[in-house]
């Protein structure tokens, strides 16, 4: 007689199931699909979506990143394990009383990794997308972050111009013509808008970079995530207005961050 358990079994026939779909990580994906709790035939129901494609963070709802549980929702970017370094490197400038703006904000995972790794700081998050801003409210109020809809800079309230000590943003940075090339997890069912960064992939960070130096406070620092063939371009970019740029990069992710600061007095 077999001591296999039914759960050991069910876990065993997703796993199978979701190899042969092609999902590199299936043994993990049966696991988390199986934690949902659901009856039996409503996780087989999401196992034969997670086969057609669908990404597994819209099936069970949230994501790991930075250690916390950030809830995603289909019409939401996903975040990606890689942008863990771009909060590391806000991290490492940011002081309990900073003002905080984490713009095109998606699901506000970066807004809640720094908050959650700077106790006391003030956090707005900004995206255009309204199911994105409801999404990052629910994210980030723990730490009474707000979660503004809106273009940019524009959604902020305006007595924050000047005062910003850190922004950070995430913003879609492939090129148009490379949206075909992406996986069709995130091609088929990420919001385009989060992607598609126009004819270069560097259209909507240049219109923050000439928004950005009026919202810093002296002394502010900025961070954005791009490939690694765009760097030379986004240093271009904050140097054109007035940022002393530089470069860091996490190998073991093939993450690239390009930081601006503003000079303490500039």
């Amino acid at each position: 007689m077999s001591s296999r358990s039914s759960t050991d079994h069910s876990h065993a026939q997703l796993t199978a199931e979701l190899r042969a779909a092609g999902c590199v990580f299936a043994e993990d994906e049966a696991r988390l699909l199986l934690a949902t709790g659901l009856p039996a035939d409503d996780v087989a129901a999401l196992v034969r979506r997670r086969c057609a494609g669908e990404p597994l963070e819209y099936l069970i709802g949230w994501v790991d990143f930075c250690g916390l549980r950030i809830a995603v929702e289909p019409g939401v970017f996903i975040p990606r394990q890689r942008t863990q370094f771009l909060v590391s490197q806000a991290l490492s400038n940011t002081r309990s009383g900073s003002i905080v703006v984490d713009l095109c904000c998606g699901s506000g995972a970066i807004g809640a990794g720094i908050a959650a790794g700077v106790p006391g700081i003030e956090l707005y998050c900004t995206d255009s997308n309204p199911i994105a801003v409801g999404c990052a409210r629910r994210n980030v109020s723990r730490w009474n972050g707000r979660a503004c809809a809106g273009d940019l800079f524009n959604a902020l309230p305006g007595e924050l111009r000047g005062r910003i000590d850190i922004v950070t943003a995430n913003v879609p940075y492939v090129p148009t013509a490379a949206i075909a090339l992406l996986p069709a997890e995130a091609r088929d069912h990420e919001p385009r808008t989060a992607l598609d960064g126009g004819s270069d992939g560097l259209e909507i960070l240049r219109r923050v970079a000439a928004e950005l130096p009026p919202w810093l406070a002296s002394g502010g620092w900025f961070g954005t995530e791009c490939s690694r063939g765009q760097v030379s371009d986004v240093v271009d970019i904050l140097t054109a207005v007035g940022m002393q740029a530089s470069t860091a990069s996490d190998g073991a992710d093939a993450t690239t961050v390009v930081v601006g600061a503003r000079k303490a007095g500039g």
